[in-house]
């Protein structure tokens, strides 16, 4: 993997088991290491973090010095929390040899501590809009020399409600930046966003808006809401079931399905906005490490989470944006491998499975009602080696076991 990159990054890329780029890192790193802007449309799994923060760590290694106190030279701008502390890890496994530095500015972490390490001035600083802002506002960061922006999640971060602090956020910078807007949709926010930011970008586009990975095996279960417990304790239960992420529509339901997972004799730990920074990082790292199999997270951590060796995706309810479907499941099937996405749709939310259906133009739903205790798994047509899960419960198939297996191999050889 070369694209034009200095030694020390591609050393640090065949440490970190990257070798061949992905396509948006194929069709982005190039013009950004040019200084052009660009608009990037990727959906989530496609080695988009990459593809922003190696042109960075190439362009401040290649023009020395270092930020004054207070100041930032490079501004990766996200909307959740989660986001960030995977950024600025993807950023030192990255850096090399570079010596180039970053600072993580959030919610939920020690206000005075940030304090004090802006007050050296830092390389890359990776920032949520609330508390950057804050300590904008207060006089503890200045960005008039910050010379190059990134946007990723623009399209989570206008949901969010951030359009108003972003843009006063970019208007801080220098007036001769650089500026990447990378985004999973197009809405027309989205649009009128890019507009206001970039300069003659480039305009990468590897996914249509709302198409799913190709290699997660999609099925959805018409079932009796009150079976839900059940039946994902069955699903839980498999032994070829790797590491899971249950996806709820509230915090209160991630608490209640994490409490109810516990009762029926599984671990789980549960992340959401009510939870404090310290306490989500230590369920994320039990959970990447190994330790915990089964995370359950509301949507909050949707677009957040990239843990390796995800097999599973459960839906235990259907979200009420079609677009958080896709990238529910996008945390599965990354990098080219394998996965398995299970969507407990009950009849009240047949709706919602409806609008899924229509954004990613698939036919998800099978053509029967369910009766109490039937689990009729549908999916859309997949390739004949794509193995399913059965809807009646009990142990996976050896299709579907081999097909795990599979999965697991597959994550040894994939790409960035």
């Amino acid at each position: 993997m070369s694209l034009g990159l200095i030694d020390p990054l591609r050393d640090a890329l065949k440490r970190a088991g990257f070798h061949q780029p992905s396509p948006i890192q194929a069709n982005s790193i190039g013009p950004q290491i040019e200084g052009r802007d660009i608009l990037a449309l990727a959906e989530t799994g496609s080695g988009k973090t990459a593809a922003f923060v190696l042109p960075v760590l190439q362009d401040l290694a290649g023009n020395g010095g270092r930020a004054r106190a207070k100041t930032a030279r490079c501004l990766i701008l996200v909307p959740t929390r989660e986001l960030a502390v995977q950024i600025e890890d993807a950023a030192r496994r990255l850096r090399g040899t570079t010596g180039v530095s970053t600072l993580l500015v959030l919610g939920g972490m020690s206000r005075p501590g940030q304090i004090r390490a802006l007050a050296r001035g830092v390389d890359i600083l990776i920032a949520t809009p609330g508390r950057l802002t804050d300590l904008m506002q207060s006089g503890h960061v200045r960005l008039d020399e910050t010379r190059t922006l990134i946007l990723d999640e623009a399209d989570r971060m206008l949901d969010m409600g951030f359009s108003r602090q972003v843009l006063a956020i970019a208007r801080s910078l220098h007036p001769r930046r650089r500026t990447a807007l990378f985004s999973a949709t197009m809405p027309e926010s989205v649009s009128t966003l890019a507009a206001a930011l970039l300069n003659d970008p480039v305009r990468v586009e590897v996914a249509r808006s709302g198409q799913t990975a190709p290699r997660i095996e999609q099925c959805v279960e018409l079932i009796a809401k009150k079976d839900k417990r059940e039946r994902l304790a069955e699903i839980l239960s498999q032994p070829d079931l790797d590491r899971c992420i249950v996806f709820t529509r509230t915090k209160r339901g991630a608490d209640r399905v994490t409490e109810n997972l516990a009762k029926d004799g599984i671990a789980a730990g549960a992340i959401h906005g009510d939870k404090s920074q310290n306490a989500r990082q230590r369920v994320l790292t039990a959970f990447r490490g190994g330790k915990l199999r089964v995370l359950v997270a509301s949507d909050i951590a949707a677009r957040g989470i990239d843990v390796p060796g995800i097999s599973h995706v459960i839906q235990y309810e259907m979200p009420d944006e079609p677009e958080a479907y896709v990238h529910r499941i996008g945390r599965t099937g990354r990098n080219g491998t394998d996965g398995i996405a299970i969507a407990l749709c009950s009849e009240e939310e047949r709706d919602k499975l409806r609008a899924v259906e229509r954004l990613t133009k698939l036919s998800l739903a099978p053509d029967v009602e369910p009766t109490p205790r039937a689990r009729m798994a549908g999916g859309a047509k997949q390739p004949a080696n794509k193995s399913r899960v059965p809807a009646t419960g009990g142990p996976l198939s050896e299709n579907a076991s081999r097909g795990l297996r599979t999965s697991r191999r597959s994550r040894r050889r994939s790409a960035a």
